[in-house]
């Protein structure tokens, strides 16, 4: 975790500890991708020490405190010490300072309140250490006091209990969440889906899941989530840790879901094919697995394939095999003396159907073979 170009920051600003993730994930042993920093320093110094050494430095988001540096190939967010002057639920107008056990306090939970310095001291004022250990997801202080400062908190607390908690949830934290959850109708759609997209990207977010059934949290933030049952079974299975696998299980094939929480055209289109895909018989023969193919991609089968007990097998056989392409273009009927129009398009539709009906094994020649044939019947020339 600690690179050259960390090293250097360092040197610039002694004074900034790593903080929040990157701290969290050290201590649990998970890998470490992007490194925040905190620094009693105000932006302006920050950025004033970052130009007196020739560093780029970037004014990110000055209201708030955070500059963006650039050493080397890597980017480091540096915030300067705050406390929450006024908060609305979601938002927060902030005052700088230089006490880092106050800044602490102003963070939602004690796992992620901790901080490291440059000698690798870890400080931490709230039990953070002790609760990552035991599976513990816990709030700083009160916890009604930071679900209120900002209610994605709520859903937050769901996001790190899927992926860092074990035993029991805190019951402060849940008498708090089944008061406050309707907090949660102030939130927008796409941060609502970017929390529970990472709850289902846990490798079992049942638990976490449950917690929200029981606490209200689920009908309120996802009301078209049917039984947990057809997710558990998922997950029984071995399925991959896949948000929109477990997305899928977890929703019924409804366009409007999508829609309402705004999800990409992209992950629209996989969680149409996850729903849509056919769900192929165990003892499907090759056959059948070519013609699949010919009309979905791979990711699609396979994940439809997790729907169902017992296919094992055809996800092996599925992930060893090339997925069959139709050999003809529109060139090729032209070649054929096709005059362009629809008639063209209905020729190939049908040699395409014709080449899937055999199993998508007909080649290049053989198809164009069948194209000339079905065109000269069009001409009236083949009866």
């Amino acid at each position: 975790m600690i690179s050259e170009s960390l090293s250097q920051l360092w040197r610039f600003i002694p004074e900034a500890r790593i903080v929040g993730g990157a701290v969290r994930d050290r201590l649990a042993g998970l890998p470490v991708s992007d490194i925040d920093l905190a620094s009693p320093l105000t932006p302006e110094a920050v950025i004033a020490r970052f130009e007196a050494a020739g560093v780029r430095v970037i004014p990110t988001g000055l209201a708030h405190g955070t500059v963006t540096a650039l050493l080397g190939a890597q980017t480091f967010e540096i915030t300067t010490l705050r406390h929450d002057r006024t908060t609305d639920g979601r938002h927060a107008e902030v005052i700088f300072i230089d006490d880092w056990q106050a800044d602490a306090a102003r963070r939602d939970f004690t796992i992620n309140a901790m901080s490291m310095d440059r000698d690798g001291t870890i400080h931490d004022y709230f039990g953070g250490k002790d609760d990552l250990a035991a599976g513990r997801v816990r709030f700083v202080g009160d916890p009604a006091r930071r679900i209120t400062e900002d209610y994605l908190r709520i859903l937050r607390f769901f996001r790190f209990f899927a992926r860092y908690g074990h035993g029991g949830a805190d019951q402060a934290a849940i008498a708090a969440i089944t008061a406050l959850r309707g907090g949660l109708a102030r939130l927008s759609a796409e941060r609502v889906w970017q929390e529970i997209g990472k709850i289902l990207a846990a490798e079992h977010p049942q638990a976490a899941l449950h917690l929200m059934r029981d606490t209200g949290v689920l009908a309120q933030s996802l009301p078209e989530a049917g039984s947990l049952d057809a997710l558990d079974r998922l997950i029984a299975r071995g399925a991959p840790a896949d948000r929109l696998l477990h997305f899928a299980a977890l929703t019924p094939d409804d366009p409007g879901i999508a829609e309402r929480l705004k999800l990409s055209e992209v992950e629209r289109t996989t969680l149409a094919s996850l729903h849509r895909a056919p769900l192929l018989d165990a003892d499907a023969d090759d056959a059948a697995l070519r013609r699949a193919l010919a009309d979905w991609p791979h990711e699609a089968l396979i994940g439809r394939s997790w729907m169902a007990d017992g296919r094992e097998a055809i996800r092996a056989r599925l992930a060893a095999m090339t997925r069959p392409e139709f050999p003809l273009k529109g060139r090729d009927a032209l070649a054929l003396g096709g005059v362009p129009g629809p008639r063209i398009g209905q020729a190939l539709a049908a040699t395409r159907a014709w080449w899937r009906e055999g199993g998508c094994v007909a080649d290049r020649a053989a198809c164009r073979a069948e194209l000339a044939r079905l065109m000269a019947v069009q001409d009236g020339s083949g009866r």
